[in-house]
């Protein structure tokens, strides 16, 4: 099997997995807000829960959106440089995020290992809050190896990255006219 096989397969499985874990969330909270306005019930563990998802699905969001090159930041002071000091400023941004990714990473462990140690129960569930930091070191290892997967198509495969910002008004209008059109 192909590197880009591999990716393509991980790019999948981290937006199915995001979607389910959207999904969950939601349905939890609907549930939830169903059996109060309805049946005054209270399921005990479904607060905790959909926090629990919530945290999972924007990190996991977060490395996703690495992939996508979508990540927030400013950029507009690199326009006005020629198009190789833009990419090395960029460059140069990037490997400085992922500094900040290997800190974070080494940093939870080390949380995770104190949780493990010294065992804090989440009230509810009952399970150790080891399992939910979990997140923390899986979602910056897979944003870093995001990061230099979009710059390795960038620079090395001389690829170009499509912008999620930008929208084809003509693609958007010919498929609303489509629409209209009953096509």
């Amino acid at each position: 099997m192909n590197v880009k096989k591999i990716l393509h397969i991980a790019d999948n499985a981290e937006s199915i997995l995001c979607q389910c874990i959207l999904s969950f969330f939601v349905v939890i909270l609907f549930l939830q807000i169903m059996l109060r306005m309805c049946f005054n019930y209270v399921i005990p563990w479904s607060e905790e829960v959909s926090r629990f998802t919530f945290v999972w699905f924007v990190f996991l969001g977060a490395a996703y959106a690495a992939r996508l090159n979508a990540h927030n930041r400013v950029l507009i002071q690199f326009k006005l440089f020629p198009p190789i000091v833009q990419n090395v400023l960029t460059l140069f941004a990037d490997i400085i995020w992922i500094g900040f990714n290997i800190v974070m990473v080494v940093k939870s462990v080390e949380v995770i290992q104190q949780l493990t140690k010294f065992t804090y129960y989440s009230p509810a569930l009952g399970i150790s809050m080891a399992y939910v930091y979990w997140i923390f070191p899986i979602s910056f290892t897979l944003m870093s190896i995001r990061i230099i997967q979009v710059n390795y198509i960038k620079y090395i495969l001389k690829e170009e990255i499509a912008d999620v910002d930008k929208v084809d008004i003509n693609e958007h209008t010919s498929l609303t006219d489509a629409k209209e059109q009953g096509v």
